[in-house]
């Protein structure tokens, strides 16, 4: 599935950039060969390597890897990621595209380990939203996995979670439980939105599956989870940073969400230096026929 969602995304993405053609790499003809490199310019967890070879086979059938890292390993500035043989031209179309998706990517991936790293030595499960780039929700899903974290549901089919607009609608959350436990089965979990002590305390009643905690204070989360006393799973959501993030792992919930792990990223840089042209053998063909 995620081979499928990531093939179509390069092919829009190749369109996007290409067009109708690369007017800067007109210079070479299209059987110059030559080698490119990738190397990485910061320290990181590297993600997404399957997907940068996808892009340029697209754009290269012939072109050959020299991979020197796998996903979730660590690089420093400096570190050789990959190695890429093929037609120079070919190799340049793909260049930005290829790295577009690496530098997001290991951004998720990164920016999930330094979270994961915070907590340390708490039974804590640092997880992902629905606060995706439009399109990219399996692959950013996936660099959480890879930095160390775990996914949310992965939209609004797998799981139930009532939040405030839906309990307006409906006229309160006891009315919302009773008309999802008859519209969904006995495997879906259910998820209540809580701001207040008060909200938690008919959550319990109503016998929700996970109670989150949205933008509650330390002392309320704190009060929060010695309520629910284990009858349901404690997210707590909204604020979380790496400097707070101890203090609410202190407090016993099971679940940190954290929507900037996939919407605000700072990417995790890279760039590819092409090596000197090699000369195909039709062209030594030709220049051996000019002797």
């Amino acid at each position: 599935m995620l081979d499928l969602l990531a093939s179509e995304l390069i092919d829009i993405a190749l369109k996007e950039d290409i067009g109708t053609g690369d007017l800067s790499s007109l210079i070479l003809s299209d059987d110059t060969l030559g080698e490119a490199r990738i190397f990485a310019k910061a320290q990181g967890v590297v993600c997404g390597l399957s997907v940068v070879q996808a892009v340029f086979a697209r754009v290269e059938p012939q072109v050959r890897f020299d991979v020197r890292v796998q996903d979730g390993d660590t690089v420093a500035p400096g570190d050789l990621v990959i190695g890429i043989e093929g037609r120079l031209a070919r190799i340049l179309q793909a260049e930005r595209t290829a790295l577009n998706f690496l530098q997001h990517l290991s951004g998720v991936a990164t920016a999930t380990a330094r979270v994961v790293q915070a907590v340390e030595g708490y039974n804590l499960k640092v997880i992902d939203t629905r606060k995706t780039l439009p399109g990219m929700r399996a692959l950013q899903k996936y660099a959480v996995r890879i930095g160390g974290g775990q996914n949310h549901r992965f939209g609004l089919y797998d799981a139930v979670i009532l939040k405030d607009n839906h309990l307006a609608a409906v006229g309160g959350l006891a009315e919302a439980m009773k008309r999802v436990r008859r519209e969904v089965g006995p495997m879906v979990k259910i998820e209540v939105e809580c701001e207040t002590l008060q909200q938690v305390r008919e959550a319990v009643e109503c016998q929700a599956d996970v109670i989150m905690l949205d933008n509650m204070s330390i002392p309320d989360m704190r009060e929060a989870v010695k309520h629910i006393a284990g009858r349901a799973v404690v997210e707590a959501s909204g604020g979380i940073n790496e400097s707070n993030i101890r203090d609410i792992a202190a407090t016993g919930v099971d679940v940190v969400s954290l929507g900037r792990l996939t919407h605000s990223v700072k990417a995790l840089d890279f760039s590819m230096v092409i090596d000197e042209a090699k000369p195909s053998i039709q062209q030594i063909i030709d220049q051996a026929k000019k002797r």
